[in-house]
């Protein structure tokens, strides 16, 4: 399956957005879908993740309670809803998959192209 992040743009803090991951090919029960970000000068982040068979969800704590992840299981598409955002929050973000529940980069394949969000004050 390959993985196409999209949706990213400015916004301004407390604003919201929502990103979208598009995946081409069968999305297997068993895949969970990842959403991680990196910004400039650091390493990439765990920030979201979703069981496909389930939707249950795990969020990184700076996070929670801002964003949500869900899907449109006919059209393969996974969202992040991003809600309160913060400029610490600009980073380009990434969807992934693994056959984990994971909140480890190793643990995650198919990485698509990332979608930039920029976060200004």
């Amino acid at each position: 399956v390959q993985l196409q992040a999209s949706g990213g743009g400015l916004v301004q803090a407390g604003g919201s957005l929502r990103l979208s991951c598009a995946a081409s090919g069968r999305i297997f029960s068993s895949h969970v879908m990842g959403w991680f970000r990196q910004a400039p000068g650091k390493e990439r982040e765990f920030v979201a993740a979703m069981r496909w068979s389930n939707t249950n969800t795990k969020y990184a704590d700076s996070v929670k309670g801002r964003f949500t992840v869900s899907k449109n299981g006919p059209e393969n598409t996974a969202y992040l809803q991003m809600n309160s955002v913060k400029p610490e929050d600009t980073a380009v973000y990434y969807c992934a998959a693994s056959s984990q529940f994971s909140t480890q980069t190793t643990e995650y394949f198919n990485w698509g192209q990332g979608t930039l969000v920029t976060v200004s004050s």
